[in-house]
């Protein structure tokens, strides 16, 4: 389902942190079902997938983006060795007025794998910004649509700022990390699992 030589031929831009977009990695042939298939969400925060029932294209995606050959990809492009590390895998569905305020990710996150599954994306605001530092929204070098197929991916580092202007509604995502080890992973699984329960349950 994914267009790995999309992936091959995507830059990897070292400035301000390492990152990439790609944008088409999901083939042509497969986004209906795929964003046919993504999972009913009806409330925010990261959701694992655990929680979720997804759709079998969508889980077919999902089972690529775990597999070697995208691993391997990404081993490549950013020089790093992923072959022993655990992934985590959460999805967004619906954004709040506070979500995407700027931050770094935890440092045990080795790279992380956003992709977005939104047609037609008319808001102004929602848009990932690569931030040169956490204090100022607008001082970015790259401003990337959450549109249907667009994948971002980004190696975690102490400046890896980012963030989107707030915006409240539909907003659809993977976010898929590979995690220095599985003690960070059952604490990772553990958070979000409790997080989402309590926005389920406050957000009804």
């Amino acid at each position: 389902m994914l267009n790995y030589q999309r992936i091959r031929d995507a830059v990897l831009k070292r400035d301000p942190y390492p990152y990439m977009v790609i944008e088409g990695v999901i083939e042509q042939q497969a986004l209906n079902s795929v964003l046919s298939d993504f999972p009913a969400i009806d409330h925010p925060g990261s959701i694992p997938v655990a929680e979720t029932t997804p759709g079998p294209a969508f889980q077919r995606l999902l089972d690529e983006l775990n597999g070697a050959d995208f691993r391997k990809a990404l081993e490549h492009k950013f020089g790093i060795d992923l072959s022993d590390r655990p992934i985590m895998t959460t999805l967004r569905g619906v954004m709040r007025k506070k979500d995407g305020r700027i931050h770094t990710d935890s440092r045990t996150k080795i790279i992380t794998v956003l992709v977005y599954f939104n047609e037609d994306w008319q808001h102004e605001a929602g848009y990932l910004r690569i931030l040169r530092n956490g204090t100022d929204l607008d001082d970015y070098v790259e401003e990337v649509p959450p549109k249907l197929g667009t994948m971002v991916v980004f190696q975690v580092t102490d400046n890896c700022w980012h963030g989107h202007k707030p915006v409240v509604g539909k907003r659809l995502s993977i976010q898929m990390n590979y995690l220095t080890g599985e003690a960070a992973r059952g604490k990772h699984q553990f958070f979000h699992g409790i997080s989402a329960k309590l926005k389920k349950w406050f957000g009804r």
